[in-house]
């Protein structure tokens, strides 16, 4: 386990504190006794580092992600294989083999303890920029997703994860679409009106709202707001900002205009 102290001590900042503080604290024990870190288990006063808010590390928002990944996996009463190895694919592209069989196991920890989800998601709201609370709702989805569907109980988890963490509803059913694609259900549904949804439109809107919806979510989900947190995350963003030039293109096709 002492492998991992460095990673809590450098790459982690406000999410040693709070209720993923005590979370992680549970998961990882002894290890959080360090004194050269700061941290707040929830088990009794200890010293806590206060980064300025809005800084979010990777290890930041690694830590938010492994909570809230276990908050998801367990909203349908099973634990599956595919989430767990999406989980795992995103530590070892981040963090490297080692450290990632080290968090995987915190994951399993984590997902034998009640998590208080407002709580968890309130802390992340307030010190977590937009942008990259954007790409966390993304890659919950992804976990929702990674058994080739999408479970309502899951689904359910992650639209209550979303209004805590205070991302609207057009914007999560926005990236929430682009994961329906791949399900039985969605593939009867019409192309064009899976677009309307990705640019947070309705199909009666005139065109100058479709440029003007374009141009304002093409800057909300460029790859560029997340580039601190690595190349593997900016890579991740991309896919919803690609999401969202394909939606654009589908309806100019459609409404024949330029």
């Amino acid at each position: 386990m002492s492998r991992f102290i460095p990673w809590i001590g450098g790459a982690v900042g406000w999410a040693l504190g709070g209720p993923i503080g005590g979370v992680l604290g549970f998961a990882f024990g002894k290890m959080f006794s360090d004194s050269s870190l700061s941290v707040e288990t929830g088990t009794g006063p200890v010293r806590r580092r206060r980064p300025a808010a809005g800084s979010t590390s990777a290890g930041d928002f690694a830590a938010a992600l492994l909570v809230l990944s276990a908050a998801v996996m367990r909203a349908d009463d099973r634990i599956m294989k595919s989430e767990l190895s999406y989980v795992k694919k995103f530590l070892v592209q981040n963090y490297g083999a080692a450290q990632a069989e080290t968090l995987v196991r915190a994951l399993r920890e984590i997902l034998e303890r009640p998590i208080e989800v407002r709580e968890v998601a309130d802390q992340i709201r307030h010190h977590m920029e937009h942008a990259k609370r954007l790409l966390l709702l993304q890659y919950l989805y992804g976990i929702a997703a990674a058994d080739g569907e999408l479970d309502p109980r899951e689904l359910d988890e992650v639209r209550r994860i979303a209004a805590y963490l205070g991302i609207s509803p057009r914007d999560r059913d926005s990236i929430e679409a682009r994961f329906h694609a791949g399900s039985p259900a969605a593939r009867k549904a019409p192309d064009l009106a899976s677009a309307y949804t990705v640019l947070e439109l309705e199909p009666t809107c005139s065109d100058a709202d479709v440029k003007k919806a374009y141009r304002r979510l093409a800057v909300k989900f460029h790859p560029d707001k997340v580039q601190d947190l690595g190349p593997e995350h900016v890579a991740a963003a991309q896919a919803q900002f690609v999401a969202v030039q394909q939606a654009y293109e589908t309806v100019k096709a459609a409404r024949g205009f330029k």
